[in-house]
């Protein structure tokens, strides 16, 4: 399933990502998974919340560099070859996973969330190979 990702470009101090969150704490925006890759002297944090529209929109306003992309997140068995399956159904179709991030959720159950060259054929690949496109409520 397509959800909205917000990217947040940050430089790479104490502080700066306590300042943005505490932005959307006080804005009532729920964090329900990130990653954080450090590049030099900046970060991108990669961030799936229950509003991204009003998370981009409190973020740039406070004047942070901020842009959204359109992502899919895949519920899969948190066993050995889950990752596998998936990564190679997709590799089978051409599809090129860009970048991903994963998390338990407990109860046998994984979130693998992915930044792929075409959200759509990846949905039809996946849906075909018996996976479980999920929302972000399935984060929760």
């Amino acid at each position: 399933m397509k959800i909205t990702q917000v990217s947040l470009f940050l430089e790479n101090k104490p502080g700066t990502l306590a300042a943005a969150t505490r932005l959307l704490y006080e804005a009532g925006v729920n964090i329900r998974a990130l990653s954080i890759a450090e590049a030099g002297e900046f970060g991108v944090v990669r961030l799936i919340v229950d509003d991204a529209e009003r998370c981009h929109d409190v973020l740039r306003d406070a004047g942070f560099t901020v842009s959204k992309t359109e992502v899919m997140s895949v519920e899969m068995e948190d066993r050995p070859g889950a990752l596998f399956e998936i990564a190679d159904a997709l590799g089978q179709a051409s599809i090129n996973i860009n970048y991903a991030y994963a998390f338990s959720k407990g109860g046998g159950k994984a979130i693998l969330i992915m930044s792929v060259d075409d959200v759509e054929r990846a949905a039809e690949v996946l849906k075909t190979a018996g996976a479980k496109l999920v929302g972000t409520e399935a984060l929760a």
